[in-house]
């Protein structure tokens, strides 16, 4: 990319609410729209809305919606019985599944270098274990979908995948950073290699990577890991032809973020520029149709449309559902899900990822000799820096926090994302990781045996408290280790014998990996949301592997007791309260 089109792109945010060229709409009248789709999720003809939008038609669409049509016909109001339904379906589609074909990772091997590092021999039989649940999760697309991609919901992808697992049947986004991690250590770089290719490949394609494989996800993103999932890649390959190839892939994905999910706002008389989720589609979810139409009950036209436009940008988020997207009549974080309003917060945790992001860029730039282009996009992240240091950083808490464009204030509520910066190293002081580490300390989230919540709020949706995910435990172990105090250091380990320990428990009573884990019990699956948890899983094994490296002489499957020095005196208190 040239200097002039990379300094155009960044400073097209200047000037409003950016948006560039807006995705294209799902046109499919069966699988995103349509009376078909209403009258099947409608009628709840299958425990997940998920898994109607997940068969294969048997049909050309255009037949399958002419025999609807005839059937719908012969009925009053022209709904059809659900008995009826369900034999329509059982004649024009085939169940979900059918899009794939079996697949065992060809690169697979026992014995990875990283498990003669794990002193704990119960903690090296496990992850040995892990490891082996690669096979079981790689997926390659039949060829079918691409000969015939009107028949399928699944977008086709030329290399094979390792999906999450569960109903997640299909590649994810921001899922595959840490699977991706997780395959790297497991010598899997042929697998790897083809999963970046496949996102790749998706944004040469739409101009951004979907939120997952389907057709009903191609309006939304997801977390941009894309440039960091290219870093781990090159640090363990050195493939200088690789990175030469996908860079200019990844910028095109950086000019959608900032043409398309940025807004330019002015505080204490300086304009500034960051990034937010948004997605203007105001239609229910295909994959959660029911869901949301019951949600909107009662609501005028107009709400209907900008809820759908939040829940659906909660989901590009990747926090699919969380108090922390609430916005009340009274502008805090109280209500319920009817007040999901994702599309009005600056959130912390998207901004310290792309600027790192732009700090890679940087560094791809410079290692490929251009020092012109690499000046760009470190000029990128000193404007980020400042931004999310004026606008979202608290020198008083130590901590950044999520801004509340409609009521220009911060949201102070703990969650996980407001030390995004940290693992983004995105801080102008040292003494920022420092107070960072304090804020955890005495926001009570440390009192849990099991991890950190996703927040301190107990709603009922799957990303608040009492559920830890992965990818936040490991943002922050990884974020404090990196810090230079011992105080840091210590606390990062203490985080990962947690982390690990909860995952082993569990592994021990199910044999399975799960999603999300809840903080309190011993090896307990987290719940809540629109779904019930789900075995695999893709980054929980990612996740897991890393720490089992990082920390693998020194993790133990007993667990350790907290070093008291870690936790503030009322936060020792309540745990001892809960124990």
């Amino acid at each position: 990319m040239s200097n002039l089109k990379a300094l155009c792109f960044l400073c097209l945010a200047l000037f409003a609410s950016v948006k560039g060229d807006v995705p294209p709409p799902c046109d499919s009248e069966i699988y995103c729209t349509g009376p078909i789709l209403h009258q099947v999720q409608e009628a709840k003809l299958f425990d997940d809305d998920k898994h109607f939008v997940d068969m294969k038609l048997r049909l050309a669409p255009d037949d399958v919606l002419s025999a609807f049509r005839n059937l719908s016909s012969m009925f009053p109001n022209t709904t059809i019985p659900p008995v009826k339904l369900q034999e329509f379906l059982n004649t024009s589609f085939d169940q979900p599944g059918t899009e794939f074909e079996s697949w065992a990772p060809p690169d697979w091997h026992e014995k990875p270098n990283f498990l003669s590092g794990i002193a704990d021999d119960k903690l090296r039989e496990w992850a040995e274990k892990i490891h082996g649940l690669w096979k079981s999760l790689g997926r390659k697309i039949h060829s079918d979908v691409k000969d015939h991609p009107e028949l399928y919901s699944q977008i086709y992808t030329p290399h094979p995948v390792v999906v999450p697992g569960g109903r997640f049947r299909e590649l994810y986004y921001w899922d595959s950073y840490w699977v991706i991690n997780g395959l790297l250590l497991s010598e899997m770089t042929d697998t790897a290699h083809g999963m970046i290719q496949n996102f790749l490949y998706l944004v040469n394609r739409y101009g951004f990577v979907p939120n997952g494989g389907r057709i009903y996800y191609e309006r939304r993103s997801q977390p941009p890991f894309l440039t960091l999932m290219v870093e781990s890649y090159y640090q363990a390959t050195k493939d200088k032809e690789f990175l030469r190839a996908a860079l200019p892939v990844l910028e095109v994905e950086y000019q959608f973020w900032m043409e398309n999910r940025s807004v330019a706002l002015e505080l204490n008389g300086k304009q500034h520029v960051l990034n937010r989720y948004y997605v203007e589609a105001g239609l229910p979810r295909p994959e959660s149709y029911l869901d949301d139409l019951e949600l909107a009950e009662g609501l005028t036209d107009g709400k209907k449309e900008q809820l759908w436009m939040d829940l659906k940008t909660g989901a590009e988020s990747g926090w699919d559902f969380t108090s922390r997207w609430y916005i009340a009549d009274g502008g805090d974080n109280s209500g319920t899900l009817r007040d999901t309003r994702t599309s009005q917060i600056l959130p912390a945790d998207l901004n310290a990822l792309l600027c790192r992001n732009e700090k890679t860029l940087a560094s791809f730039h410079r290692l490929l000799g251009d020092s012109d282009s690499a000046a760009v996009y470190d000029q990128a992240a000193a404007r980020r820096l400042e931004a999310i240091e004026c606008v979202l950083w608290d020198a008083e808490r130590g901590a950044w926090f999520d801004y509340n464009l409609m009521t220009r204030s911060k949201n102070f509520e703990f969650y996980p994302s407001n030390l995004g910066p940290i693992w983004a190293q995105c801080y102008s002081q040292p003494e920022m990781g420092e107070k960072a580490v304090q804020y955890l300390k005495g926001s009570g989230a440390l009192q849990f045996p099991n991890g950190v919540p996703t927040s301190l709020k107990e709603s009922g949706q799957q990303w608040d408290y009492p559920n830890a995910w992965p990818p936040l435990q490991h943002m922050l172990i990884d974020g404090f280790s990196k810090l230079p105090s011992e105080d840091a250091k210590k606390l990062s380990f203490d985080l990962a014998q947690r982390w690990i320990k909860t995952n082993w428990l569990a592994y021990i009573k199910y044999e399975a990996m799960f999603e999300k884990y809840d903080v309190n019990g011993d090896g307990k699956p987290g719940g809540g949301g629109e779904y019930e948890v789900q075995l695999g899983f893709g980054w929980t094994n990612g996740v897991a592997l890393q720490l089992l490296d990082q920390y693998g002489a020194t993790l133990t499957s007993g667990g350790r007791r907290v070093c008291s020095g870690l936790l503030l005196p009322l936060v020792i208190l309540a745990r001892v309260m809960l124990q």
